[in-house]
């Protein structure tokens, strides 16, 4: 079976933290396939999370249903899927949910408030406390799951386990009245002792039986009021009133249900609000806006927002001015990036008089600030699109942008060959070096060669001189 890293990045053989590789086995066929995670709860043991919580998110990623089965073990996702591919949606719900946001180590526990409905994350490595920064549908099943809670209580799944509840309820209740009804009838027949006054004795046990019947009717709407929660709207938004600000922010909401446009909506909304405030010159409040668009799940597209509500046609002056903001979200993001040269070509479509002969000074600009990287602009330079703005005035955009593009290239291909050479003149020095002492040897070696020859020559001539 073999064991791999639970934190799959550290690529360390003697990484401590190690779980087994995930099994998967398809069964049945047409619309009754399903996948069974042979060895889910050894996985779930290893990660330090109940079985259910990375079977759901399976299920949430997939669009598939899921099935428990606690006393057997099985935990299944509908429809056929690869053993690899759950493993790596496995890293993801690792990534999420059991790694530290500090540290990165999984030494770590999921505290559920029932009360606030917020789901708390703690580090026993390095002491980190917090509440749970990620916002996915699985937040709701942990929250009305808690993993305190021993699931293997609850029946064969979580279904079935509310109906058994309810079963024995009611069971327990109709035992107690048929209790009731047998004490009653036998006082009443203690109490005639064979008497034949049979008019009163019908109609005194029957009042009785009925006041028990009343009695117990009560009983359980009282113990069902006491244990029910109130969801209703007016509730719900005096339950939010008690958190603090920042867990509001982290509260599980129904936003993450909304569309995106609706998401995007509600971000833009913020972002208004905050900049007819003059609140946008805080980091603070960056780091704000940076948290709402994480639990909106639209920081790829928020750039489109900021570019609309940010600049105007004095681009070129105010790129500096929100350089810090445009960075959360643009640095290492080459999406963020495309997304924001779409709301740079929209702020030039409406104010195409003056901003389209500028356009080469406004991307210089976004590059000079390291909003936009080399690489995503020669990218974008390669096809003209229609997405954000009509082709015409794409195109012209594109045009415009032609002199930067090309000094963009033109720097590229100069670095490239100064290191050609860089990598050329260290191999010819080098070879040089190599060759010197050969050269001196052999230069030595022929003189002093040349030198005893003549020697010898010129004694043979006196020689034969003599």
């Amino acid at each position: 079976m073999g064991s791999v890293n639970v934190n799959r990045n550290v690529t360390d053989i003697f990484y401590r933290y190690k779980m087994p590789r995930l099994q998967a086995k398809v069964e049945g066929k047409g619309n009754g396939i399903k996948t069974v995670i042979v060895n889910m709860a050894e996985v779930a043991r290893a990660i330090g999370r109940p079985a259910t919580y990375p079977t759901k998110y399976f299920g949430c990623e997939l669009g598939a249903q899921t099935q428990f089965d606690y006393k057997n073990e099985r935990f299944i996702v509908n429809g056929s899927h690869d053993a690899a591919k759950l493993q790596d949606l496995l890293d993801g719900f690792i990534r999420k949910f059991v790694l530290c946001p500090e540290c990165d180590n999984p030494e770590t526990d999921l505290t559920v408030s029932a009360k606030n409905q917020t789901i708390s994350q703690s580090c026993k490595a390095c002491g980190f406390h917090g509440l749970l920064k990620v916002n996915h549908k699985v937040n709701t099943f942990i929250l009305k799951n808690p993993p305190s809670v021993n699931p293997a209580a609850q029946g064969s799944s979580l279904t079935e386990g509310k109906r058994s509840k309810r079963c024995t309820k009611k069971q327990n209740s109709e035992n107690g009245l048929d209790n009731t009804k047998d004490s009653i009838n036998n006082s009443v027949s203690n109490n005639s002792g064979g008497e034949s006054d049979g008019g009163n004795q019908a109609s005194h046990p029957e009042a009785e039986i009925n006041a028990a019947f009343a009695e117990s009717n009560g009983a359980d709407d009282d113990e069902d009021a006491n244990w029910s929660v109130d969801v209703s709207k007016e509730a719900i938004r005096a339950r939010l009133q008690d958190l603090t600000d920042g867990a509001k922010g982290m509260t599980i909401s129904e936003d993450y249900d909304k569309t995106e446009k609706e998401r995007i909506d509600i971000f833009y909304d913020l972002v208004k609000k905050k900049l007819h405030a003059g609140q946008l010159d805080d980091v603070a409040e960056h780091k704000a806006l940076l948290i709402e668009a994480e639990r909106l799940d639209i920081v790829q597209k928020a750039p489109l927002v900021l570019a609309e509500l940010l600049f105007s046609d004095n681009i070129v002056q105010e790129v500096r001015k929100h350089r810090v903001l445009l960075l959360r979200f643009t640095h290492n993001n080459p999406r963020a990036q495309r997304y924001l040269i779409g709301g740079l070509e929209q702020i030039i479509a409406l104010h195409k008089d003056k901003l389209m002969l500028k356009v080469a000074v406004i991307l210089n600009r976004f590059y000079d600030c390291d909003i936009l990287d080399e690489k995503v602009i020669l990218e974008w330079s390669q096809k003209v699109s229609k997405r954000y703005v009509s082709k015409e005035v794409a195109t012209e955009i594109h045009e415009k942008a032609k002199p930067f593009i090309q000094w963009l290239k033109e720097a590229e291909e100069e670095e490239s060959s100064e290191d050609d050479n860089d990598d050329s003149e260290v191999e010819i020095e080098y070879n040089d070096r190599v060759r010197i002492e050969p050269l001196k040897a052999a230069i030595v070696t022929p003189v002093a060669k040349k030198v005893i020859d003549e020697d010898d020559d010129g004694d043979e001539i006196n020689i034969d001189d003599i």
